[in-house]
């Protein structure tokens, strides 16, 4: 695949977000299969209803997905109805542009319609990744592969890393208090605001002057985002919300850091050799300097972007403590990775 075969930056994003069909239609989360049957009645209106299997998908932290299956023409679509309050934390705007653009590059499933609150798109069948395996000998070669193509990707608008502008605004999110008292406590016991800021203002200065290359990067590289094609010889990538413009750094430190899972067991985080190994893959896909003293270079990157993984998913998680309905413990998982971020910290600027 060439450079230009995944560039559509020419077209500028009224034109890709304009190609997407529009439905006047609200998902309700407390109405989701009903409410899926009757968007789908409307988008694929030759579809019966008695035709489709209907499933949720409950391993997602940030919106609600269906997965619906259309027995008669073998047809599998996914709705996906956007979390409470998640235009806090995502920009909806990009979102489209990414999955539009991606779409046109053949690098994600065709996108059907976007509605109110959400969107339909392709199914791709394979293999979910599972945390423990994702450094193993058949994944590893395969996602920094991958990765790799998404590093050449062109999209029209900004291509300015997005990393501190974005983890700033998340910060003015943060509230002084939580309405739920356990969530306030924990607050409180781990975090002050002036804490946090002070945090942001050393990551950026140290992280800057780096000047790791700025990529189209994923930003989300977790395990059930990583699917393996049928033939195992390639994998995708899927959930494309939180892919921006950003540091090659971040990209390749966050995806080793959730190797951990949700569990955050940070003992699977990768060793040096299995880095270098990642990194060469990486490199050469690209056609870029492989050598040593590159491997050293891009190492050193990625170790001092972990900081900035781990402050950005504790950032999220603070904010999304605040306004999710979604049944997952996020001011223990804002925790977790302070935690981590503070013993990094300590290894890799003292």
């Amino acid at each position: 695949m060439t450079n230009t075969e995944l560039s559509v930056e020419h077209l500028n994003t009224a034109t890709l977000i304009g190609s997407i069909p529009l439905f006047s239609f609200e998902v309700r989360h407390d109405s989701l299969f009903e409410d899926s049957r009757a968007l789908l009645a409307q988008i694929f209106p030759e579809w019966s209803s008695d035709e489709l299997v209907l499933n949720q998908c409950k391993d997602g932290i940030t919106n609600k997905l269906m997965q619906c299956t259309n027995k008669r023409v073998g047809k599998t679509v996914l709705i996906r109805a956007y979390g409470k309050r998640t235009e806090v934390i995502i920009d909806r705007n990009q979102e489209l542009i990414n999955m539009a653009g991606l779409t046109r590059l053949g690098m994600c499933p065709e996108l059907y319609a976007r509605f109110d609150n959400g969107l339909v798109y392709g199914f791709i069948p394979g293999t979910i990744a599972k945390p423990e395996e994702m450094g193993n000998e058949q994944w590893a070669p395969l996602i920094a592969k991958r990765l790799a193509e998404w590093s050449k990707v062109k999209l029209p608008g900004d291509h300015s890393p997005q990393l501190f502008p974005i983890i700033r605004r998340w910060m003015k999110d943060i509230p002084a208090n939580y309405e739920d008292q356990r969530a306030n406590d924990l607050f409180h016991k781990h975090f002050t605001l002036e804490m946090l800021s002070s945090e942001a203002d050393l990551l950026e200065s140290t992280l800057t002057a780096l000047h790791s290359p700025v990529v189209f990067a994923h930003n989300d590289l977790l395990s059930g985002n990583v699917i393996m094609a049928e033939a195992r010889d390639s994998v995708s990538f899927i959930d494309y919300e939180y892919a921006m413009y950003n540091y090659r750094g971040f990209d390749i430190a966050n995806h080793f850091n959730e190797y951990a899972g949700f569990e955050c067991d940070y003992s699977r985080y990768p060793a040096k050799p299995a880095q270098l190994a990642w990194f060469k893959t990486y490199l050469d896909h690209l056609g870029h300097d492989s050598s040593p003293a590159a491997l050293e270079g891009v190492y050193h990157e990625v170790k001092l972007f972990q900081l900035a993984s781990h402050f950005y998913w504790g950032i999220w998680a603070l904010v999304q403590a605040s306004i999710s309905d979604i049944d997952f413990d996020y001011m223990d998982y804002a925790r977790l990775r302070f935690d981590q971020y503070f013993q990094v910290k300590s290894q890799v600027l003292g």
